[in-house]
């Protein structure tokens, strides 16, 4: 488990990296990006930054390079307002929570599909044989007829 510090670090870097995003880089090639998360080492010397694009492929691959570009600018503005010995080198990567959600929430559709089916065909059922299948004990009136 990481240390408060460490905590409030990643938060603080994860607010200054979302600002710098939205006002200082105009790289045009940057896309809708939302930053979700920051993950920072114990020692803080390693960030990994976490970030969504809204768009398809190629708008996230065109993100990727302008992040990668603008890597430094962001470092030195994170060790500045931390006021960290050492400002920790950044990583960003492209957040996996969003293609996740999406591949569970097919396979929850095709659960609930093969639910319905499932349900369709049983109102549809009807007993294999008689209606009360087990066997009940004889009744006395038959026993004298035998």
């Amino acid at each position: 488990m990481a240390s408060p510090r460490v905590l409030k670090l990643a938060d603080q870097i994860k607010v200054i990296v979302a600002e710098m995003l939205e006002r200082r880089i105009k790289d045009p090639r940057l896309g809708f990006i939302t930053v979700t998360d920051v993950s920072l080492t114990g020692d803080t010397r390693e960030a990994t930054v976490f970030y969504t694009v809204y768009g398809d492929d190629e708008e996230q691959a065109l993100t990727a390079v302008a992040l990668a570009s603008a890597t430094g600018l962001i470092r030195s503005q994170v060790g500045k307002q931390l006021g960290l010995k050492f400002a920790p080198t950044l990583a960003f990567i492209p957040d996996a929570v969003p293609k996740t959600a999406r591949q569970i929430e097919d396979l929850l559709a095709v659960a609930k599909s093969g639910d319905a089916a499932v349900a369709e065909q049983a109102a549809k059922a009807a007993f294999a044989g008689e209606e009360d299948p087990y066997r009940k004990p004889r009744e006395a009136d038959e026993d004298s007829a035998d």
